[in-house]
């Protein structure tokens, strides 16, 4: 039998290959995707997500982690959608237009994905329309916007005034977070959510998505 917890500990530490050895048992042995990815890969990113918010672990190590799990995951992914498994729920994400930053952004993407969310990644530079515009094309309820610099993170009132201008504000709700956002400032331009880093953010939009 394929060894979930032995999967669970390889991912945290990053040892990709091991991961990918497991998942490939577990396929193996005729175990569905979706059970594979909720036993064997999520507990592993979800505790190196509270880690992470914790301070016991730092960035290179959760991309580390992340790595193993993409990897893992990308076993399932085939798997997955002859399963016709669905997401919980599909989430736009990017950096705010004028800023270049993406490390915060690639590590929301990875704690996202970790939790069953399908994620659209827009990139950095991404000015209001652009959201808006991927938000449509794919039927997301999620925005998550990033900024790491004060100059840009005012580009977060332009998007959610792009959303009301446009007529579907009430269609999404709009996360916001980066090194210089504040809960204040979150309040102050109408923004919904405010988190202080990438795994509460992942764990946000997991609640969004079973309201």
């Amino acid at each position: 039998m394929a060894d979930f917890e032995k999967c669970s500990e390889a991912l945290q530490k990053g040892r990709a290959q091991e991961v990918v050895e497991i998942v490939q048992q577990a396929i193996d042995e005729g175990m569905d995707a979706q059970s594979i990815l909720e036993q064997a890969l999520m507990p592993g990113m979800d505790i190196v997500g509270v880690k992470f918010k914790n301070n016991e672990v730092f960035v290179p190590e959760v991309l580390i982690a992340a790595r193993a799990m993409n990897m893992g995951a990308a076993l399932l992914k085939p798997l997955l959608v002859e399963e016709g498994a669905e997401p919980k729920g599909k989430a736009v994400i990017g950096t705010v237009k004028g800023d270049l930053h993406d490390i915060g952004k690639n590590l929301l993407r990875m704690m996202m994905e970790g939790k069953g969310i399908e994620v659209i990644d827009v990139g950095t530079d991404v000015s209001a329309e652009k959201f808006i515009e991927a938000v449509k094309e794919n039927d997301a309820k999620i925005v998550g916007c990033s900024a790491l610099l004060t100059t840009t993170m005012t580009q977060m009132e332009k998007v959610v005034k792009g959303f009301e201008d446009a007529g579907i504000r009430n269609d999404v709700t709009i996360m916001i977070g980066g090194a210089p956002v504040t809960q204040k400032y979150c309040d102050s331009i109408g923004a919904d959510l405010y988190s202080a880093d990438a795994a509460s953010a992942a764990e946000a939009a997991v609640t969004v998505f079973e309201k």
